[in-house]
């Protein structure tokens, strides 16, 4: 009898050890306090004086992906209401997924005109637990005006039992009537030195082994987005199956420089294009006028058939070129322009080798006056 329970309770065990290890690090490792909130110090002060008052605004979240607003939002809810009352307090849509008026009227209305139940004696002590509901729409710059309209007369009809979140990347996209009701909170983007200290703390938490330089490649790869980063770091992981450090007196013996993160598997990792790629098309760029153009052409052609994105050579192309010492703000300008113009007619979904090739027969145009 106590080894079938004792054989039971080790298989529960790794059976949650393993739930645990699928999770994916940008949920195991999201902040569960706003005190675990990282680089929104302003955003979180206020947050945290409303908290203290129980009297929440509607709010409105804006700022690039990956700098914490869904996570924020969250870690607000659980210290308004714990983890029992959350599921009935709180819904969380995308609206990216269900962005048009008929959301507004179903699920969102539904929601809020719903009156709050009283809280247990044991929430109440623990938890502040206001007497209203919390409406989170992510995604919100993706709703049609017709359902940012409607939004609006049910945030009114309802603000005294229901609080509304919006979280979006473009307030210019929220119509004025809708931002007007809310208290606007800017995330920006993490500083590096926060971004890297998160990341690290990760990196020792899973025992990953890294070569120096690690953390800084995934964080120019994943420019400034955290999500991102850390998705790249467990991407990185799997590729490399790390373990924490052997500590036997065999681990001298075992080859274990296979389970070591490089700067170079992070930047195939990512889709970065290799610096020397980038290189090699600026040198076609500058002898691509006149007869050789075919050595222009053939650059372009060799990076297609390598299989790089253009969208990601567009990026790392501006950056080089824009950011370098050497040209003038004439040919930065045209530079700008061209690539613009390129990334417009490769969101609307021109072909990529023509495209390129045009961009850098313009690039070429824009280099050659200063030979």
């Amino acid at each position: 009898m106590s080894f079938f329970g004792k054989q039971q309770s080790t298989s529960s065990k790794s059976k949650a050890a393993i739930a645990a290890r699928q999770v994916p690090w940008v949920e195991k490792y999201r902040p569960e306090s706003l005190d675990d909130v990282s680089s929104q110090e302003h955003a979180v002060s206020v947050l945290r004086r409303s908290l203290t008052s129980s009297n929440l605004p509607h709010m409105l979240f804006y700022g690039p992906p990956g700098t914490g607003k869904t996570s924020t939002v969250l870690a607000l809810a659980r210290e308004l209401y714990g983890p029992e009352l959350i599921k009935s307090r709180v819904l969380e849509l995308n609206a990216s997924d269900e962005r048009g008026i008929a959301i507004v009227r179903e699920k969102v209305k539904n929601f809020a005109r719903i009156a709050v139940s009283n809280p247990s004696a044991a929430a109440k002590k623990q938890y502040p637990c206001p007497p209203y509901k919390l409406i989170i729409l992510d995604e919100a710059d993706s709703m049609t005006q017709d359902a940012q309209s409607a939004l609006r007369r049910t945030m009114e009809t309802y603000s005294r039992i229901t609080r509304f979140c919006l979280i979006c990347n473009y307030v210019t996209r929220i119509i004025d009537p809708l931002a007007s009701r809310c208290s606007k909170f800017r995330f920006k983007s993490l500083d590096s030195e926060s971004a890297v200290t998160r990341l690290n703390s990760i990196c020792e938490a899973e025992g990953m082994r890294c070569e120096d330089g690690v953390v800084n490649a995934v964080l120019v790869a994943a420019d400034g987005d955290l999500r991102k980063a850390i998705t790249l770091l467990q991407s990185a992981a799997k590729l490399h199956g790390t373990v924490s450090p052997l500590k036997s007196a065999d681990a001298d013996q075992m080859d274990i420089d296979s389970s070591v993160v490089t700067v170079s598997s992070i930047d195939e990792i990512s889709g970065r294009v290799p610096p020397e790629v980038i290189k090699e098309l600026v040198n076609a760029c500058v002898h691509g006028t006149g007869a050789g153009f075919e050595r222009l052409q053939q650059a372009v052609q060799d990076v297609v058939l390598d299989g790089w994105t253009a969208s990601q050579l567009v990026v790392q192309l501006h950056d080089e070129l824009v950011f370098s010492d050497d040209l003038t703000a004439s040919q930065k300008n045209k530079i700008v322009a061209a690539v613009s113009e390129t990334d417009k007619h490769l969101l609307d979904g021109a072909n990529e080798h023509l495209s390129l090739l045009d961009l850098m027969s313009s690039v070429s145009r824009a280099l050659v006056p200063a030979l």
